[in-house]
């Protein structure tokens, strides 16, 4: 499946009215679904459905299971793929990840029901409680420092490499960098949420998490799920276009995240982790 979808529109502007051919962003639902058991009794259950932009769905998958603590390690995956169901042909809209034996699937402690939509992770979860995912230990404070014409390089190289978002206008993006400012991982989506996890699945997929020492730059808002997940992949470090939320600053200084927001034009504005800056 494409990641665009072409469409006929009307152009309205003071030349008066235009009809032309267009480009929109693809945005289709993803089942996944989770085997897991005993080599002898293995078990299948639908765990959510996410509405995406199709396009490096085993790594959304693997890191939506990652950023909710569902698996831990790369080892803990026997296969991922797409399934079908009675015999029908495979459908590129289901995922089926299959989980070790040895993995102990907690469904009271899961099973939430979710629908997450492109544009909000936690809208179907049933509690407050099952919002807050299980984060280990605070950051390293001592893993590194990076200067302020970094960041600006960053920006420059983030915008150059949304490409499906140069002929659409309507993605979000998600991209990975190491401390000398290559980039490592890009990936783009309708939703914020599903381009992390894209970017820490493909991580997860190449044995690179905990990502201790690597920055993670955003095209969108900083809302608390993007906090919890980049401190659950180890990122030390979050950029982002535009703004944070009350509770992504609040989460971001508890577990000594350095959050950056407003990154553009040569600037940004330090909302926690000042320690990881070089500012003289």
């Amino acid at each position: 499946m494409s990641s665009v979808y072409p469409v006929q529109i009307i152009k309205i502007n003071q030349k008066g009215k235009q009809e032309k051919a267009d480009l929109v962003a693809a945005e289709e639902p993803l089942e996944i679904r989770i085997g897991y058991g005993r080599s002898d009794d293995r078990q299948q259950s639908k765990l959510t459905v996410i509405m995406r932009t199709p396009g490096d769905d085993f790594s959304l998958a693997l890191g939506f299971l990652y950023t909710e603590g569902i698996i831990a390690s790369p080892d803990q995956i026997m296969s991922v793929r797409y399934c079908s169901d009675l015999g029908n042909s495979t459908s590129k809209n289901v995922v089926r990840v299959e989980i070790s034996p040895e993995v102990e699937v907690d469904w009271e402690t899961i099973k939430r029901n979710f629908f997450s939509s492109s544009g909000c992770g936690v809208c179907g979860k049933e509690s407050m409680e099952s919002i807050y995912v299980q984060i280990a230990d605070k950051l390293d404070k001592s893993k590194f420092r990076v200067k302020p014409d970094l960041m600006a390089s960053l920006s420059l190289k983030f915008l150059e490499n949304q490409q499906i978002f140069e002929y659409t206008g309507g993605l979000h993006a998600a991209a990975l960098f190491d401390l000398e400012g290559n980039l490592l991982i890009i990936r783009e989506d309708v939703g914020r949420h599903n381009a992390i996890d894209k970017v820490i699945g493909t991580a997860f997929m190449n044995g690179l998490v905990p990502l201790n020492e690597h920055i993670l730059m955003m095209s969108s808002r900083a809302s608390f799920e993007i906090v919890q997940k980049t401190v659950k992949a180890g990122i030390s470090l979050l950029a982002v276009i535009s703004a944070p939320s009350s509770m992504a600053v609040k989460l971001a200084k508890e577990y000594d995240l350095t959050l950056l927001g407003f990154v553009r034009n040569g600037g940004f504005n330090i909302y926690s982790g000042d320690f990881r800056l070089d500012i003289q």
